[in-house]
């Protein structure tokens, strides 16, 4: 019997490259579409030599081969994206373009192919609610276009919604898994993300910078449990044609986060604060708040984060 074959767009990325491995070590065949933008060479070096994965670098838009290889594929993992808030301020043209053009190559290619597919999203597209909770049938609401900030926002919830279309009008089986705040190894502070740029300021006993006053929240999900959750709705009959968020619901203040990294790797460094303006630009607006209703993504596929955050920054420090 021959191996499943998955594609990965992204697969070169932080939650790509685990997602490979995952797949890899389930016996599957991989092809992994990646441009190299963000992801590395190196976050694929455990297993750049098996025989049953093929890397091409390229940008979905670009490939030839794409109708091809996703014809003979069982499925397509979607996670070719523009990441982090410092390459949305800096490159929103670049950002736009990305999410929305190499989605639209994906979802036409699997239509037409009739291949299953996992669109990632993000817990960006919530916006500016103030719930206690994100579900995933909420009302969402976006901040004003002249403020880069919410581009990405909504060039993911765009993918969403063409996903979606694509369910409805072509009958493709499609689901779609907004990630929050995914943590682990590999995963890089260049663009601003938050806990790998705690792990290394605190193991170089430098101070760990915090944006805003820290009072926000956040609820930190370790890579490989988010892994765990795609293979399953990618798997799951019943999942398909929804959005299913994918996280923990255990939430913790950014200050508090900062302390907890200083303690647990017994460093000097000290907090600092800078306002958003200075990080980002001004008129700058984050979410207070980003906590996700998980119960959806339990009751159909089995799936609830497991990892501790104590656990997180010791696997991620680790790494760093």
């Amino acid at each position: 019997m021959n191996s499943p074959h998955y594609v990965v767009t992204g697969g070169a990325g932080f939650i790509g490259s685990h997602l490979v491995e995952r797949l890899l070590t389930g016996n599957c065949r991989v092809t992994v579409i990646d441009d190299f933008s963000t992801g590395t060479e190196s976050n694929l070096s455990e297993v750049k030599n098996h025989p049953k994965l093929r890397v091409l670098s390229t940008k979905v838009s670009a490939c030839s081969e794409l109708s091809a290889i996703i014809e003979s594929a069982q499925g397509v993992y979607h996670l070719a994206a523009a990441v982090g808030v410092e390459l949305v301020i800096r490159s929103p043209i670049q950002t736009i373009l990305t999410n929305l053009r190499e989605t639209e190559y994906v979802l036409e290619a699997a239509g037409s192919a009739g291949v299953t597919t996992l669109v990632t999203s993000t817990s960006e597209v919530y916006g500016k609610s103030n719930k206690d909770q994100f579900a995933e049938d909420d009302d969402l609401l976006i901040g004003p276009p002249r403020l880069a900030r919410w581009s990405y926002a909504c060039s993911k919830l765009m993918d969403e919604f063409l996903a979606m279309a694509y369910s409805r009008e072509r009958q493709l089986r499609v689901v779609v898994a907004r990630l929050f705040n995914t943590v682990g190894p590999r995963q890089t502070g260049r663009y601003g993300m938050v806990l790998p740029r705690f792990i290394a300021a605190a193991k170089s006993g430098l101070p760990l910078t915090i944006y805003g006053d820290g009072r926000q929240t956040r609820c930190f999900c370790f890579v490989k449990d988010s892994v765990d959750a795609l293979i399953r709705l990618m798997n799951c009959e019943s999942a398909f044609g929804q959005v299913f968020n994918v996280g923990s619901d255990s939430e913790i203040s950014i200050r508090d986060l900062a302390a907890m990294v200083i303690q647990q790797l017994s460093s000097t460094s000290t907090l600092e604060y800078l306002p958003y303006e200075k990080a980002y630009a001004p008129g700058f607006e984050d979410m207070a708040r980003r906590r996700p209703n998980v119960e959806k993504c339990a009751a159909v596929v089995g799936f609830r984060a497991s990892t501790p955050l104590t656990k997180i920054i010791e696997l991620t420090a680790a790494a760093i």
